[in-house]
């Protein structure tokens, strides 16, 4: 079982695998610069915030729209949470999701 330093080093291979797999999608949103396990995809418009991430939930991923108030107007968004237990397996089943969501 991996443990302080190993777990937090394993978080950050998550992270940059999502981010250059999103990245290669070239979508038309703003990924927003993070190096937490919190990751933000700007989508801007609320309805298709929601409907991607509703298709997302359809393929088994559970990544939330975050809608004004909580974000200013325009900049609702799908809130990815990873952890060091995520695999590259779930990583780039997510980006694959993702790429059939939008």
């Amino acid at each position: 079982m991996l443990q302080g330093d190993e777990r937090r080093a394993q978080l950050q291979r998550r992270i940059a695998e999502l981010r250059a797999g999103i990245t290669t999608l070239n979508l038309p949103f703003e990924l927003v610069p993070s190096r937490t396990g919190i990751q933000a995809l700007v989508i801007g418009d609320n309805v298709k915030t929601l409907a991607v991430a509703a298709k997302l939930l359809e393929q088994g991923y559970w990544v939330p729209a975050i809608r004004p108030p909580t974000v200013p107007v325009g900049s609702a968004r799908l809130r990815i949470s990873l952890s060091a237990a995520h695999t590259p397996g779930h990583i780039t089943g997510l980006v694959d999701a993702l790429a059939k969501a939008v």
